[in-house]
């Protein structure tokens, strides 16, 4: 099974995204998945133009010359793509929304009916894809993630590709310091791991496997203190080296 990651993460490795994507690739990996990771920020992806060239001049083919045009046989030749993005105003972050947006040359300019909706099918030499999402949120509530699990489930709609799950960690911020402390969450991490196994072993991910993974880690109340002294305390070093108002 080859497996391309992206990791949407402006901290890429450090962010709190990694937390939950690598165990998950690691999980992939230890099954016997072929697994490429790439950081969005490190890419070279122009937004797309919206010309449609790639539909109509060279269908098939995109005429900007950046770091896609390495990516779309890549793109054609996985069988699963994970897609990991911090929660950014309730949407991807936006490197890896530009990407995203520069996948329409692996689709087909005409409409069709895909269980009585419009679509546009995929060209010729793209696998029957499986699609994962993977996002953390700085907020506490699940539902947070309403939104943006909407754009990738419509997403694998559209471009008959197969919604294969969603990896999500509200309140996120938490889980690496709880881990590093000893104070809980390495259930959360193993089940992410745990995902990667069943994917690759069984084609799907336990609804209990993912319910772990997006667990209450602490209240809500005991969260929002936490977090706000935080950011309290940070101010009030900024203001002593005069840096804040």
């Amino acid at each position: 099974m080859k497996v391309l990651a992206f990791n949407g993460s402006p901290k890429m490795e450090k962010g709190n995204t990694a937390l939950i994507l690598d165990p998950f690739l690691d999980g992939m990996k230890e099954a016997g998945a072929d697994v490429e990771v790439f950081y969005a920020k490190k890419l070279n992806i122009e937004p797309c133009h919206g010309e449609f060239n790639c539909w109509l001049k060279t269908p098939g083919t995109c005429y900007q010359d950046d770091d896609m045009q390495m990516l779309h046989p890549k793109l054609r030749a996985a069988d699963v793509w994970v897609l990991a993005s911090p929660l950014y105003i309730f949407g991807l972050a936006g490197p890896l929304k530009n990407l995203l947006d520069r996948t329409v040359p692996l689709l087909q300019p005409s409409i069709e009916l895909h269980d009585e909706h419009c679509s546009h099918p995929l060209r010729s030499g793209t696998k029957d894809v499986k699609v994962v999402l993977v996002s953390n949120c700085g907020f506490w509530e699940l539902d947070n993630f309403d939104p943006l699990l909407a754009q990738i489930k419509m997403l694998c709609k559209i471009e008959g590709l197969h919604f294969a799950g969603a990896l999500l960690r509200p309140h996120g911020p938490a889980l690496g310091p709880m881990v590093k402390m000893g104070a809980g969450g390495q259930d959360v991490l193993q089940a992410a791991r745990d995902a990667g196994h069943q994917l690759v072993e069984s084609g799907e991910i336990s609804e209990e496997t993912l319910r772990i993974v997006s667990r209450e880690l602490l209240p809500r109340d005991m969260y929002r203190q936490i977090a706000n002294g935080q950011f309290e305390q940070a101010l009030k070093q900024l203001e002593r080296k005069g840096i804040a108002a």
